[in-house]
C-alpha cells in the first residue's frame, strides 16, 4: 500500500521535539532571535512539505548511483574469473 505523500514525511514525537530545539537554537545563534512554539511548529511542517521531498528524491537519486557503480564492480569481477582458454 502506497503512503499519502503528506503521510510519507511525519516525525514522531521525539523527533518534532529534537528539531523544534535545534530550530528554537538556530534562530537564538544565528539571528539573536527567540521563536515561539507556533513558529516552530509552522517551520518544522513546511521542512516536512516541502524540503523533506527533496531532500528524499536527492538521497533515492545517490542510493541508484551507488548501486549502478557497485553493479559496474560486480560485473568486471565475473568477468574477472573467467580462464585463460587457447
Amino acid at each position: 500500500m502506497r503512503k499519502k505523500r503528506n503521510e510519507m514525511f511525519q516525525l514522531n514525537d521525539k523527533q518534532k521535539k529534537q528539531l523544534s530545539s535545534e530550530i528554537k537554537a538556530h534562530y537564538l545563534d544565528v539571528r539573536g532571535e527567540e521563536i515561539g512554539m507556533i513558529e516552530e511548529q509552522q517551520l518544522i511542517e513546511l521542512f516536512c512539505e516541502k524540503l523533506a521531498p527533496i531532500v528524499y528524491n536527492k538521497a533515492l537519486d545517490d542510493s541508484m548511483y551507488w548501486l549502478k557503480e557497485q553493479a559496474s564492480n560486480l560485473e568486471s569481477d565475473y568477468y574477472m574469473l573467467y580462464k585463460n582458454v587457447l
